[in-house]
C-alpha cells in the first residue's frame, strides 16, 4: 500500500475501518463487483486516493455526484480528516441503502460529510469547487451535472475508463469546455479528466 506512505497511520486505520465495513455490506447492497474485491485496494481505494493531488489547497466544498460505495468521494472525506482540505464534503446519492452504509463509515471513522439522500438532478445546486464522480455515467452527461452543480470557476475531476477519449469528442457537440488528460496511477488505460470552463454549445 505504499500509495498510503503520504497519510498518516491514523488516516490508513480509518481507510482500512472503511474497507473491512464495504465488505461487511457488500453482499447485501453490491457496492462494488464481487470479482473486484480481492484488489480493493488498488481497485477503488488507490485510484480514488489519486484525484486528491488535483484538489487544490483550502478547497472550500467538494461534491461527488452518485457516490455509490463511496469512491471517490467518501475516501476523500475520510482522508480530510487528516488533511483539512476539502474544508467540506458532500455526497449525493438517491439509494437509501448505499447511503445508510455512507453514513455508517463516516459514524465509525469519525470523518464528516453531508449525505444528500436524492437524485443528482433534483438536488438544489451546490455551487461546488471541485466537483467529483466515479463509474457514474458518459462525459456528456456529467457535464449536465457539472453545469448545475458545480460554480462558475470551479473544477470537475472524472475517473474514466479506456473509452474516454471518444467520450469527450461526443461530449464537445453540446458542450465547450477546458479539459486535461492525467494519466491513472492504477489503470493503464484510464485517465483522470480535469475539467473546467463549461458551457453549452
Amino acid at each position: 500500500m505504499n500509495f498510503l506512505t503520504n497519510v498518516s497511520r491514523e488516516t490508513t486505520e480509518r481507510l482500512e475501518v472503511y474497507a473491512e465495513t464495504l465488505r461487511k455490506w457488500n453482499p447485501k447492497i453490491n457496492l462494488v463487483a464481487k470479482s473486484t474485491l480481492d484488489d480493493l485496494w488498488d481497485r477503488h481505494i488507490a485510484d480514488s486516493l489519486q484525484l486528491l493531488a488535483r484538489v487544490k489547497p483550502s478547497t472550500q466544498h467538494l461534491v461527488d455526484i452518485g457516490s455509490g460505495g463511496g469512491f471517490p468521494g467518501l475516501v476523500v472525506a475520510i482522508v480530510a480528516v487528516e488533511l483539512e482540505n476539502p474544508e467540506r464534503t458532500t455526497l449525493i446519492e438517491s439509494d437509501q441503502r448505499k447511503s445508510a452504509f455512507l453514513r455508517t463509515v463516516l459514524r465509525e471513522t469519525n470523518a464528516r460529510a453531508e449525505i444528500l439522500n436524492q437524485r443528482i438532478e433534483e438536488s438544489p445546486p451546490q455551487k461546488a469547487d471541485v466537483l467529483t464522480a466515479r463509474a457514474l455515467a458518459d462525459l456528456t452527461k456529467l457535464l449536465g451535472y457539472a453545469d448545475q452543480h458545480l460554480a462558475s470557476d470551479g473544477t470537475a475531476l472524472f475517473l474514466k475508463g479506456k473509452s474516454w477519449r471518444e467520450e469527450i469528442k461526443a461530449a464537445q457537440e453540446t458542450w465547450r469546455f477546458r479539459w486535461n488528460a492525467i494519466e491513472s496511477k492504477t489503470n493503464a488505460e484510464a485517465v483522470l479528466l480535469e475539467i473546467g470552463e463549461i458551457t453549452r454549445v
